[in-house]
């Protein structure tokens, strides 16, 4: 009889579970509190429940920004010129731009923008919930989720019409990817990631740091064909996203190397570190300190139950640290809690796990003590944002309206517009059609000048003076009428707190506009209006530039 052809033993499809990595669900598997997964689920859609209600609620409390206005006012350019003007003028990721292009060119405005923010806002929490329970088990997962729904930097963003929440859903997505794709392997679990990842470093640039957390991670502990694969098509799609994150550098002087204006040293770096994890949660003294002391006995846990969670939980915050060590930052560039959206899912899984081992599984202490750190985390957002909770003067929300009709009503194509003011937002929402196009930035005087020398026809300046500014020395409910010198080449009026100043006739030129607005930002530091200051200080280096380049 014929002997069967020896053949090669076939590899098993999945590795060994010794070299896999450690499943979350061994965290707190043990402990009495872990709830079932109906349980998880009803928990998790109250949370989102509760904060849908709030940001639908409160969705137009907080004033509009001119940072809102910026991204609306971009969007209403095609798409080809937007595209252009994201990538090779401003820089920076496009993926919110997209979303504001969506809005304006559907017929919307300010709200329809805000409520984008709260709709991704209360997407992530449901994404921050699988990432917790395969990091810290379902127990800690729901407190984290909790946690997060109370936390100003949730709650805020969630109606501010930028692109924080966006990052926050897109980040916890790609961890959520990364992890998936780290346990099982293969390509199409990698591919999905490298989609994820994508959709991250398209929203923020600060994506390139969750990026490279989870880099790190792979050299670390994933170093198999598919997922250096994954890193390097990253690497090569991502292209147009580095560019465009260069441009926004070198429009703020950013840098690595020595020599830094900010953050120079541990200890500015620790404040900071400080100020993120208090906006995380509550920055009250006596509060953050006890939540920086659960959060590092859930450190511990984490390294104890989970050490392949643990190291990723490490790298998500070392890296930014070490980042913000080596980078020089320009005068102008400062990093604020914002930034480091992407760690708060991680932050709160610590501070879970801490609160679980503190309570020592009891549930009357673990909800006593839960209801009080949300009550404080409710209590320090009121504190830094009042205007969220409380909304805004009814007195300066009908002045505001008041002066954006009153320029919505001789409204100009060829108007020539100073800064992204939310009352030529109104303005713009009044009277689509009519409407300039022709915005000159007010704080860089390089694209300020090609602004003025790309623009059709310069007719019309305009400008906004805010007396009830967070940014003045002084907040003022009214503003004195004030006229540029010589006052018959100008239009004043004043509604409440809003100074707004129009040339009566045609500029023509950008060296015309940028004398005109020279003069009309002295009358702002004479009304000791904080933006002035830098408002004058951008169009003197544009005449500057323009002297050397006519």
């Amino acid at each position: 009889m014929a002997q069967a052809p020896a053949t090669r033993p076939r590899e098993p499809r999945d590795p060994p579970a010794s070299s896999r990595p450690a499943r979350a669900a061994y965290v707190i598997r043990e402990a009495a509190l872990e709830p079932t997964l109906r349980t998880f689920w009803l928990g998790v859609s109250a949370c989102s429940v509760a904060v849908t209600g709030f940001l639908l609620a409160r969705l137009t409390a907080w004033p509009p920004h001119e940072d809102e206005t910026l991204a609306l006012f971009v969007g209403r350019e095609s798409l080809p010129d937007l595209l252009e003007t994201v990538q090779g003028e401003r820089g920076g990721a496009p993926l919110h731009f997209l979303v504001a292009w969506l809005v304006a060119h559907l017929g919307g405005g300010l709200e329809a923008l805000r409520l984008f923010s709260a709709l991704f806002a209360v997407a992530s929490l449901p994404v921050i919930a699988l990432l917790g329970a395969r990091l810290v088990g379902r127990a800690a997962a729901l407190i984290a989720t909790a946690l997060v729904s109370a936390s100003w930097m949730l709650l805020f963003h969630g109606i501010y019409g930028r692109m924080y929440s966006l990052f926050l859903l897109t980040s916890t997505l790609s961890y959520l990817a990364f992890l998936v794709a780290a346990e099982r392997g293969g390509r199409r679990y990698w591919a999905l990631w490298v989609a994820a990842i994508l959709g991250v470093v398209a929203t923020h640039p600060y994506g390139a740091l969750v990026l490279a957390s989870q880099a790190l991670y792979v050299l670390a502990r994933v170093r198999t064909r598919a997922a250096i694969g994954a890193l390097t098509a990253v690497a090569v799609l991502g292209i147009p996203f580095w560019y465009s994150d260069l441009i926004l550098a070198g429009r703020f002087d950013v840098g690595v190397g020595p020599g830094g204006e900010k953050l120079v040293g541990p200890l500015p770096i620790l404040d900071y570190l400080g100020g993120v994890a208090g906006d995380f949660t509550a920055g009250f003294a006596v509060i953050l300190t006890a939540v920086l002391v659960l959060a590092a006995l859930g450190a511990r846990r984490l390294w104890l139950g989970n050490r392949t969670g643990a190291l990723l939980t490490a790298l998500v915050m070392l890296v930014p640290s070490l980042a913000l060590a080596m980078a020089e930052l320009g005068d102008s560039t400062s990093p604020e809690s914002r930034h480091l959206i992407f760690v708060l899912p991680f932050f709160a899984c610590l501070v879970a796990l801490g609160l679980l081992d503190a309570s020592r599984r009891r549930l009357a202490v673990l909800a006593a003590v839960l209801a009080a750190l949300l009550a404080a985390e409710v209590a320090w957002g009121w504190d830094k944002t009042p205007p969220l909770y409380e909304g805004e003067p009814s007195s300066r929300v009908q002045a505001r309206k008041a002066a954006s009709a009153w320029l919505a009503a001789d409204a100009r194509p060829d108007d020539v517009l100073f800064g992204y003011e939310p009352v030529y937002l109104g303005a713009w929402e009044h009277e689509r059609t009519g409407f300039s196009r022709t915005v000159v930035p007010r704080a860089d005087a390089k694209l300020a000048l090609a602004e003025l020398r790309s623009a059709q026809a310069l007719g019309r300046g305009i400008w906004i003076f805010d007396a009830s500014d967070t940014n003045n020395f002084v907040m003022r409910s009214e503003i004195p009428l004030r006229y540029p010198k010589p006052r018959e080449s100008y239009q004043a009026r004043v509604f409440g707190p809003f100074l707004v100043i129009r040339g009566k006739g045609r500029t023509e030129t950008p060296r015309a506009f940028l004398e005109q607005a020279r003069a009309v930002q002295l009358v702002g530091k004479s009304l000791y209006i904080g933006d002035a200051d830098v408002n004058l200080v951008t169009v003197d280096q544009a005449l500057a530039r323009l002297d050397r380049t006519p």
